[in-house]
C-alpha cells in the first residue's frame, strides 16, 4: 500500500525549485554538484511546508524533463534525500518525502515556539510581544467583577455581547465612521473573523486577491479553504499599493475577495495614504469585489505627530464593498482572542447565523476584559506602553542588524511588528533553516508570498530589544556565514557557531 497522501506534479515542483535563488559560491570558488543543489532545495520546501510530508513525487524522468537535467542527477539527488530521511521509496508506489525521525513536522504558517524552547532560541518568528502588565490583570479583575449577571445566562453570545458590540460600534464613531451595533459581531481573533468571511463569501475554487507578500497565516486559511490566491504586488519600498496593478487585477481576473492590511502592512510595513484607499475601494466596488481589510496593526503607530490616514471603511459610507477586521491580539495581547467585524448589517446577520455550525460564540470573560479596557480608558494607556515598546525594540534591532549584516536591505516602517529584509542575495529559506540550528528563529520569505516568491528575504519582528536583539543579529550573521560558504547541507552546525 502507498504511504503517499498527496502528489506533487513534475511542474509544479520544478517552479518551487527555480524560484529559489541559487546558492551563492563559497571562499573558496565551488559550487555544490548538481545533484547536491536539487536534493537541497527539495528539502528546503519540506522543511518550509510548501512541500507537504507524505507527498509523491514526480518520477525521476519526468522531473528530469522538467528541470532540463539528466535523470541521473535526479536519481542521486532521490537517493541523497532518502539517505538523510527526508525520501522514502517502494517499488510500484514510487517516493515521497518524509521527515527524518525527531526532525518537527514542517507548518506553513507561523506557529508559536514551545514554551520550554525560549530558554535556548530566540524566537523572531511570531509577531506578538508580551501582556503589558499591570493592564491584564487589572482587565480580568474588573471582567471578573462583571461577570456574576451572565453566568445566570447560558452563555452563548453568537453576535458577541451587547456592551462590548456597543462600545467597539462607539468607537469607529469616534473615527468619524458612523456605526451601530449591529454592525458589529465579535469573534474570535482576527483569525476567526477572516475565516467566517472566506466561508460565507468564497467557495472553493473562488479567486482571491491578495497583498504580495502578505500575512503568511492568512495565505495558509485561504489556501486551506481551497480558495484560488491572486497575487498582487505591493508598490516600493513602504508607500503602499501599486493602484495601477489592482486595478488591472480586479478588472481581468474579478475576484470574490480581496484581502488588504492597509496599517503597517505584515510583513513590509507599509502604511497605505489616503488616496490609494479611496481609489482602492472605488476599483473594488466597480469590479464587484468584497474589500476585506485587516486593521489589527492600525493603533500601533510609533509617531504621535503623524496623523494616520482614515480608516478604509470610511471611503463606502455605504458598507456594500468594505468589510473591517479588528482585533486585541496586536494592539493588545495575542492571549487575549478577541476579534471583530465591522460590515453591512445584513452581512453580519448573515456571519452570525453561520457561526451556529462553527464555535457558536467566543469566551465571555475575555469579552468583559476587553470591553473593561475599553470602557475605563486602559485601552489607550495599555496600547501607549505596546508603542513604546515596540518602538524602542524597532531601534534596537535595526542598530543591530544594520552593524550585524550591513549588506541586508530594508525601510524602517513608522508603526507596526515587523521588518521586512532583503537578505543580501542569500536564500531565505536557508537562513531560516539554519537560524533554528544556531540558535535563532526566523520565518523565510516565502511564508509570505505565492508559489515560492520571495526566497531572498527574511521577515523580523520587533519582540526583542536591547542586547537580546543583538545577540539575535550576532546569531543571524553567523548563520549567513554557514550558509555563505556552503558548509551546511544535511548535517550538524559546528558547536563553535552556537554560543
Amino acid at each position: 500500500m502507498a504511504q503517499w497522501t498527496s502528489a506533487m506534479g513534475s511542474t509544479q515542483l520544478a517552479r518551487l525549485l527555480t524560484s529559489q535563488q541559487s546558492r551563492p559560491v563559497g571562499s573558496a570558488g565551488r559550487r555544490p554538484p548538481a545533484y547536491r543543489a536539487l536534493a537541497d532545495g527539495i528539502r528546503l520546501l519540506v522543511l518550509e511546508g510548501r512541500v507537504p510530508v507524505a507527498a509523491r513525487l514526480p518520477a525521476e524522468r519526468e522531473l528530469a524533463q522538467a528541470l532540463s537535467v539528466s535523470r541521473t542527477t535526479v536519481a542521486a539527488a532521490y537517493e541523497a534525500l532518502r539517505g538523510e530521511g527526508f525520501l522514502e521509496s517502494r517499488r510500484g508506489a514510487g517516493s515521497w518525502t518524509a521527515v527524518p525521525a525527531g526532525n518537527p513536522l514542517p507548518a506553513r504558517g507561523l506557529e508559536p515556539l514551545p514554551p520550554e524552547a525560549l530558554g535556548s532560541m530566540i524566537d523572531l518568528g511570531t509577531a506578538a510581544l508580551p501582556a503589558p502588565e499591570p493592564w491584564l490583570t487589572r482587565a480580568v479583575q474588573g471582567a471578573l467583577e462583571e461577570l456574576a449577571p451572565y453566568a445566570h445566562t447560558h452563555g452563548d453570545y453568537p453576535a458577541g455581547l451587547p456592551a462590548l458590540r456597543a462600545m467597539i460600534a462607539e468607537r469607529y464613531t469616534a473615527h468619524g465612521i458612523a456605526t451601530m451595533p449591529e454592525q458589529i459581531m465579535v469573534t474570535t481573533g482576527a483569525m476567526g473573523a477572516i475565516d467566517a468571511i472566506c466561508h460565507l463569501f468564497a467557495g472553493r475554487g473562488e479567486r482571491v486577491a491578495v497583498e504580495s507578500p502578505s500575512y503568511a497565516n492568512i495565505l495558509q486559511l485561504m489556501r486551506e479553504a481551497g480558495l484560488r490566491l491572486v497575487p498582487v504586488a505591493m508598490a516600493d519600498a513602504l508607500t503602499g499599493w501599486d493602484l495601477d496593478r489592482w486595478r488591472q487585477v480586479l478588472r481581468e481576473a474579478a475576484p470574490r475577495l480581496a484581502y488588504v492590511v492597509a496599517d503597517f502592512h505584515n510583513p513590509t510595513g507599509a502604511l497605505a495614504d489616503e488616496g490609494q484607499r479611496r481609489a482602492l475601494v472605488d476599483a473594488a466596488r466597480s469590479a464587484g469585489t468584497v474589500l476585506v481589510v485587516d486593521e489589527t496593526m492600525t493603533e500601533l503607530h510609533f509617531d504621535p505627530d503623524h496623523a494616520m490616514p482614515r480608516r478604509v471603511c470610511a471611503f463606502d459610507p455605504g458598507g456594500s464593498t468594505v468589510i473591517t477586521v479588528g482585533s486585541a491580539s496586536k494592539a493588545f495581547w495575542a492571549g487575549m482572542r478577541i476579534g471583530w467585524v465591522r460590515a453591512a448589517p445584513d452581512v453580519i446577520r448573515s456571519l452570525v447565523a453561520a457561526r451556529a455550525y462553527a464555535d457558536l460564540g467566543t469566551p465571555v470573560l475575555e469579552q468583559l476584559a476587553v470591553n473593561w479596557l475599553l470602557s475605563t480608558g486602559g485601552w489607550e494607556e495599555a496600547v501607549q506602553l505596546r508603542r513604546d515598546q515596540a518602538r524602542e525594540n524597532r531601534d534596537a534591532l535595526v542598530a543591530a542588524v544594520r552593524r550585524e549584516l550591513p549588506s541586508w536591505e530594508f525601510d524602517v516602517p513608522d508603526g507596526g511588528l515587523t521588518l521586512w529584509v532583503k537578505a543580501g542575495g542569500l536564500s531565505g529559506s536557508r537562513l531560516a533553516e539554519v537560524g533554528e540550528r544556531v540558535g535563532v528563529r526566523v520565518p523565510s520569505g516565502p511564508r509570505f508570498g505565492v508559489d515560492g516568491a520571495f526566497e531572498g528575504y527574511v521577515r523580523l519582528p520587533f519582540t526583542v530589544g536591547g542586547a537580546v536583539a543583538h545577540e539575535a543579529a550576532t546569531r543571524l550573521a553567523a548563520a549567513v556565514r554557514l550558509v555563505s560558504e556552503g558548509r551546511v547541507t544535511g548535517g550538524d552546525v559546528p558547536r563553535t557557531l552556537i554560543a
